[in-house]
């Protein structure tokens, strides 16, 4: 799964916040999807497969595409039908976690504002419409006045005013906030983090049935306004459970279904909820009556075959292959999954030849992904040297390396490396089984053809799940090796934000691709302890609770505060001005007013425990750490050593400004032609090396329709509520 950062006002590497995707307009009083062409799917007559919509010929494994619900209106509910689907394990029903619950959150037990139709369409739900401020800032949403929950009472705009709060309580500490449009809304990270009052987050209520979000930036929010982390809670339950709401017992829903019986990371049971009022002349559901969850097993396709469950994943090879040889294909299905497996340089903290350009290009070049894709994978993908699948909006916009063995020999004869002499051997990175099923013969291959066409050895080093998930989405990791990560890039639900289908995954930290070797150390070095001891030596011990008492002990932390912000602000008036939007967001403190505000709480403070507080915050404010021994790439000493190296890297600071010009597009055909350039930029210099867009098949019993496979980052499926049986 791709992860992203907040926004900080300064950082130039932490001006990425992901948009989703919606009409320009300055109002929408009837807004009926924002899929078309705002949304980074697949075009209208070609989905990520190469097969046309709806399309019923079957691709080269002989799967159809998905058979959709096709009732024009919601069907009378079919007494004693019930549905059973594998999915992943869920641990709890909170919304706000986000792990497997999203998959059954989002528009079958809860319904928010906006959801997806079968076609992946983001489409009305609970919202009537919308309009937004001139400036872009404010949008206001009417809510429909039918819409009910399952014990009776309106849905209404207070339901999801208190929910958000619910997540931004910064007690709820737990809360994923990146998962929903909190992510944007204005002040919601600083009420979190405790440093302003509710009364200042970009949310309000201003009648029973009219909700306000106001954003940090100008954010298209209609597409994160259908995750699960922005659904509403019935105030009234909430109020009465406010710690177990989400338990069975206390569960109530607003969507087509209500949980009947669960047990965490087991089955959940789901029935039609009888109270529930859908969008008129919209699908809201198909017939079923039960549907039951499954958690996902390592067996799927025996499951299947047991007849345990009407819906299951085909994971692997050896999967598709049985399919195919037990008359299953008139079972079998394929739909569009927005990922891409690529290899992702491993920023290792020490130097070798790999860190020549033309290396990297010729192990890009020698890559021949076809026999791959047919012979390892069985067909489950198709060949690709960009990060796009056809039909995807930079298709034609991308350049990828070109696969030639003589050009790739010849690069690496003129780099000094002929027939593979003098380079040591390539790391690959894969996850363990589970996690990544074909990673082991996939890299295996790709040695194979290097030794082949290169003459470079390498070796495969698995990686447990914590660790991949390192290795991929947090920064240089100690103990790198010169080599490629066998990386998953996807996008995490529709927005702008995702046209680079994790391409740019990288560029959120410092230290890795073109940086300097001593910026990958630091990243390393500060990401190491829960307080950077250096850092201790200089400014004082925050686990030292008599420290920070007294206004002497803030002295080094005072002066280095005041340095860095006036380097900063320095810096950040010299940059472009098409730029300062996002390094001086509006309505966002300064640096020097979020210090002032910190200095004015300990000022304030009534007790000693309280003044060391404040203390500890100014601490994490300016020094590398965050308690918990994570990188703060928002503080100051981060961001002024981050800017004074990529201001020596016009290249690099250019990326990541690009970068977060097409994540805050408002538009896809805007930010198209700039995630391209990123993107393209990336490929050039084969830090990036695409190896195949992926495909995803399932089996489904017949006379199941309506079945969605999530295209999106977590896969699996979702959005239950369109299942149907004849």
């Amino acid at each position: 799964m791709k992860k992203k950062m907040a926004i900080s006002a300064l950082a130039l590497s932490l001006v990425v916040a992901s948009l989703t995707a919606c009409s320009s307009d300055k109002s929408n009083t009837n807004a009926s999807n924002s899929g078309g062409g705002n949304s980074p799917s697949a075009s209208s007559s070609a989905d990520a497969t190469g097969n046309g919509k709806g399309s019923s010929a079957a691709d080269s494994n002989g799967a159809q595409m998905p058979v959709k619900n096709a009732n024009a209106s919601d069907p009378a509910i079919k007494a004693g039908s019930s549905v059973k689907v594998i999915n992943p394990k869920i641990p709890t029903l909170d919304p706000t976690q986000w792990q497997g619950q999203i998959l059954v959150m989002q528009g079958t037990l809860l319904e928010g504002l906006y959801g997806y139709n079968q076609d992946h369409e983001i489409v009305p739900k609970i919202a009537t419409g919308y309009k937004t401020s001139e400036d872009g800032l404010t949008w206001t949403f009417t809510l429909r006045q039918d819409a009910k929950w399952s014990n009776g009472d309106p849905v209404t705009a207070h339901d999801f005013y208190n929910a958000y709060m619910y997540q931004l309580d910064p007690k709820n500490t737990t809360a994923q906030l990146w998962l929903s449009v909190l992510n944007y809304v204005k002040n919601s990270y600083a009420y979190h983090a405790g440093s302003v009052s509710k009364e200042e987050v970009g949310l309000k209520v201003v009648d029973d049935y009219t909700l306000e979000i106001t954003t940090t930036l100008p954010h298209a929010i209609l597409g994160s306004l259908v995750l699960a982390g922005a659904m509403p809670i019935n105030s009234k339950v909430l109020k009465e459970h406010p710690t177990d709401w989400f338990e069975p017992q206390n569960f109530v829903s607003n969507g087509p279904y209500v949980v009947k019986s669960f047990t965490p990371n087991g089955e959940l049971v789901m029935v039609t909820n009888p109270n529930y009022v859908g969008v008129k002349g919209q699908l809201n559901r198909g017939n079923v009556e039960t549907i039951t969850v499954l958690p996902e097993s390592t067996v799927p396709v025996e499951v299947y075959m047991a007849g345990k469950t009407d819906v299951a994943l085909v994971q692997s090879t050896s999967d598709l292959q049985y399919v195919k040889t037990h008359d299953l294909k008139s079972q079998l299905y394929t739909a569009p999954n927005y990922s891409i497996r690529y290899m992702a340089w491993s920023n290792p903290a020490t130097e070798s030849p790999y860190d020549k350009k033309e290396v990297r290009q010729a192990i890009a070049k020698a890559i021949q992904r076809s026999p791959i894709v047919d012979s390892v994978l069985n067909g489950m993908g198709g060949a690709t040297n960009i990060f796009a699948s056809p039909g995807w909006p930079t298709y034609e916009l991308e350049k990828g390396l070109e696969e030639n063995v003589e050009e790739a020999k010849k690069l690496l004869k003129d780099a000094g490396y002929e027939g593979g002499k003098g380079l040591p051997k390539l790391t690959l990175y894969i996850g363990i089984k589970e996690k990544d099923p074909q990673g082991e013969s996939i890299a295996l291959a790709l040695g194979q053809l290097l030794q082949q066409n290169l003459g470079i050895q390498s070796e495969i080093k698995q990686l447990n799940e914590t660790e991949w998930n390192a290795y991929q989405y947090s920064g240089p990791q100690p103990g790198a090796q010169p080599g490629f990560i066998l990386a998953s890039g996807a996008t995490n639900w529709s927005e702008p934000g995702g046209l680079d289908m994790g391409a740019t995954q990288q560029l959120y930290s410092l230290g890795t691709l073109d940086a300097p070797l001593e910026a990958t150390q630091k990243f390393i070095e500060w990401s190491k302890d829960v307080y950077y001891k250096p850092a201790i030596e200089q400014y004082g011990d925050p686990n030292d609770a008599k420290v920070g008492v007294k206004w002497e002990d803030w002295a080094a932390l005072e002066k280095a505060a005041q340095e860095d912000i006036a380097y900063l602000d320095e810096w950040t008036a010299k940059q472009p001005a098409e730029w300062l939007p996002y390094l001086k967001q509006p309505g966002v403190p300064t640096a020097g007013e979020q210090w002032q505000q910190i200095v004015d709480s300990w000022k304030n403070a009534k007790t000693d425990a309280d003044k060391h507080a404040a203390f500890v915050t100014a601490w994490t404010f300016v020094a590398p750490n965050a308690p918990g021994g994570k990188l703060n790439q928002n503080a100051l000493d981060v961001q002024v050593y981050y800017n004074k190296y990529t201001s020596e890297s016009d290249k690099i600071r250019d990326l990541r400004m690009w970068q977060a010009q097409f994540v805050n597009a408002l538009e896809v055909e805007k930010a198209a032609p700039i995630a391209a350039k990123v993107v393209n930029s990336l490929l050039d210099d084969a830090y990036a090396i695409p190896l195949f867009y992926q495909k995803q098949y399932f089996l489904v019993k017949p006379g199941v329709t309506g079945v969605m496979s999530n295209p999106w980052a977590w896969g699996n499926f979702y959005e239950l509520h369109y299942l149907n049986v004849e």
